[in-house]
């Protein structure tokens, strides 16, 4: 059972705000050219997009890195912080992956401030890392963290499907209630994995989608 302090809950909800200045709006992870494609075209195929990334992509790999940076933290270990850094800015499948993973937790870095947050300029500041180190420095546990994070992204995404597709809100939130389930288990999933040894994935279109989305000649988003 997750518990929080009160205080802790209103601050990761701040953190995990669509309001909070990330930029998180302005990316899509190759979605923009998977609906340009024919692909993802009705509330049916978003969802099933998104339950890929959640099972096997960059979702699953993310909760992994998270709870990684997460632990490093936890245990002091700067110089395996590091390395789960330079992992993670390694790992990005595409250019614009890479740099939105870095812009995202650099403005994360930059927002948090005003909670102490302090990052290494000689880390790369991956999102995922950022973040697990951050909320491990304030106290919030593993589990909340990575599950805030995971719905998070996944409504953030639902969020560009609308606007993409488009939408209805309404259907929108239909897709995002169906991927409860999902969330919760890859949630619970790397909760159980050795988090280095379990990275990697095979949502081989969405990394394809997110190379294509480079060469795109109309976008209104940056990945």
């Amino acid at each position: 059972m997750l518990t929080l302090e009160p205080r802790l809950f209103l601050r990761l909800f701040t953190w995990l705000s669509p309001a909070f200045p990330t930029g998180a709006y302005a990316y899509s992870q190759g979605l923009e050219w998977a609906v340009a494609a024919g692909w993802v075209r009705d509330g049916e195929s978003l969802g099933a997009w998104l339950d890929v990334l959640l099972e096997d992509g960059s979702a699953w790999n993310d909760a992994l890195l998270l709870r990684a940076a997460h632990r490093a933290a936890r245990a002091g270990d700067r110089a395996e912080l590091g390395e789960i850094a330079a992992l993670a800015h390694a790992l990005s499948p595409a250019r614009e992956r890479r740099e939105e993973s870095r812009a995202q937790g650099d403005a994360f870095a930059r927002a948090a401030a005003p909670w102490g947050m302090a990052w290494d300029a000689d880390m790369p500041p991956s999102l995922p890392v950022v973040f697990g180190a951050f909320t491990a420095g304030r106290g919030v546990a593993e589990d909340a963290a990575v599950l805030g994070y995971l719905q998070a992204l996944i409504a953030n995404l639902v969020s560009a499907g609308v606007r993409l597709i488009p939408l209805g809100q309404s259907a929108g939130l239909a897709v995002l209630t169906g991927r409860e389930a999902a969330i919760l288990s890859t949630a619970e999933r790397s909760c159980v994995a050795d988090p280095l040894a379990a990275l990697g994935g095979a949502a081989f279109l969405t990394d394809i989608a997110a190379m294509a989305h480079e060469t795109q000649e109309t976008r209104l988003f940056r990945s």
